[in-house]
């Protein structure tokens, strides 16, 4: 069955719920097809509206899933509703479970050291069965080709991409015609919170689709890219209206 997209400001988002998506990247892996999956929230739509060049990478992702609740509300104010969220931190962890049981091989690039250090070692205590095929922190020369290389000689089959945006997104499009196989997937500060190093929001905030808000109270300094949130909606809104 073909997948169904819902496109949102141009950018097109898989229809799916999270265990959909679960078999639909297993399914990737064992037909070692190379794939590129973004988890998108509304600030890499309306990023990807203002940078031709990001969006052209955007482009290039084989999925685009619905990281934040903003964009399963515009997929419901444009007429053509998402199931649920499909979170990149939730899709770490579902990842992560299936690679325990099936013993596939992940690489873990970005954040500090410190933190992938700790990454590194809970995948190992917490998933056993998982081979680490590598991993590489968040600062290194973009120019220098040993990277891309060190992956493509330890054949994983799944890569988290934990470099934020658009900067994982960008590195991902850059390099991943040089790969034969490996599903790539940004995940943000996924690391960070996995790691312990950052709390996430509690179980209540998230069933409430306030985990944004959360995030806010702890870490006020993001209050300037929490803005893009009533501005994405208003765009939403006025395009719907003007039949876009």
């Amino acid at each position: 069955m073909a997948n169904k997209f819902v496109s949102i400001l141009g950018v097109p988002f898989i229809n799916t719920t999270m265990d959909k998506f679960i078999d639909l990247v297993q399914n990737h892996i064992r037909k070692e097809e190379k794939t590129f999956v973004v988890t998108a929230n509304p600030e890499i739509v309306m990023h990807a509206k203002k940078d031709d060049t990001y969006k052209k990478y955007l482009d290039k992702a084989h999925y685009i899933t619905a990281d934040g609740i903003g964009i399963v509300k515009a997929a419901s104010i444009v007429g053509d509703p998402l199931p649920e969220r499909v979170s990149g931190y939730d899709v770490m962890m579902r990842l992560l479970k299936e690679a325990n049981e099936k013993g596939q091989r992940v690489f873990f690039l970005g954040a500090s050291e410190h933190v992938l250090k700790e990454t590194v070692a809970k995948t190992e205590k917490d998933y056993p069965g998982i081979v680490i095929a590598g991993s590489q922190n968040g600062f290194f020369d973009w120019k220098d080709p040993s990277l891309a290389n060190r992956i493509k000689e330890a054949k994983p089959d799944l890569v988290f991409v934990a470099l934020g945006f658009p900067r994982q997104e960008t590195w991902i499009g850059q390099n991943l015609d040089q790969f034969e196989k490996g599903v790539f997937i940004g995940i943000g500060g996924s690391f960070d919170v996995f790691s312990g190093n950052v709390k996430r929001a509690p179980e209540f905030w998230q069933k409430l689709n306030l985990e944004w808000f959360y995030r806010l109270i702890k870490q006020p300094s993001r209050w300037k890219r929490m803005l893009v949130l009533p501005l994405f909606a208003l765009v939403v809104i006025k395009n719907k209206a003007a039949g876009k």
